[in-house]
């Protein structure tokens, strides 16, 4: 099971990464300083986490966190700092030389679908760039999201008490008032990013999204 996971995830990601360096190549001065959707991250921050994630090994993994006291913001800080270069171009050459990695930290194989499609919109959405991202696997990324505690990472409170629908693969999961939107703004909502409030359709959907938004 594994091994067929492995296959199925890495090749999204490799492909979601080289995508978004494609994105990225025409990009130029003060662009690179916008505000990203991530609180408190640029666009060129962003990238850099790309790359200290990808970079990122089990043990590796192990001893950063006890040197950041097991403070996850803290650490992804310190990451940031070693891996953005004062030239934009530098970092996004970086980003290149690590896009066919397949290292990580010691969690499921699904939190890689999740920072690639969260973080390819956290860099595109502020510069208005567009991207198809494929639905089957951000509604994958989207379930393991609702599984997992904020407190973790996920989403698994913003989507209780919701009936969340995909209109663009088959996918619905909860109970309550039914929410509809594409799979990518329903992962957005529950990863704690800002998105349109037209969106989403359906009954809850006003609510929900204002209270995803506190």
């Amino acid at each position: 099971m594994a091994s067929r996971s492995r296959s199925v995830v890495w090749p999204v990601v490799h492909e979601e990464r080289r995508a978004l360096i494609r994105d990225l190549e025409p990009l130029h001065g003060s662009l690179w300083n916008a505000e990203s959707l991530c609180p408190g991250w640029s666009v060129h921050d962003v990238l850099a986490h790309l790359i200290d994630s990808a970079k990122t090994t089990r043990l590796g993994f192990a001893r950063r966190m006890m040197a950041a006291r097991f403070d996850f913001d803290q650490d992804n800080a310190v990451g940031v700092e070693r891996e953005r270069a004062s030239d934009p171009r530098h970092t996004l050459k970086s980003f290149h030389a690590v896009a066919a990695r397949t290292s990580g930290p010691p969690a499921s194989l699904a939190t890689r679908l999740v920072e690639a499609f969260v973080h390819g919109e956290d860099i595109r959405r502020p510069l208005a760039i567009s991207h198809s991202y494929p639905a089957e696997h951000v509604a994958t990324a989207l379930h393991y999201q609702l599984k997992t505690t904020t407190k973790m990472g996920g989403g698994k409170e913003l989507g209780a008490g919701w009936r969340l629908v995909a209109t663009d693969t088959r996918y619905a999961r909860g109970e309550g008032p039914e929410v509809q939107g594409p799979a990518i703004s329903l992962l957005l909502a529950v990863s704690g990013r800002a998105i349109a409030g037209n969106e989403l359709t359906g009954p809850g959907a006003d609510v929900f999204l204002e209270r995803a938004r506190r």
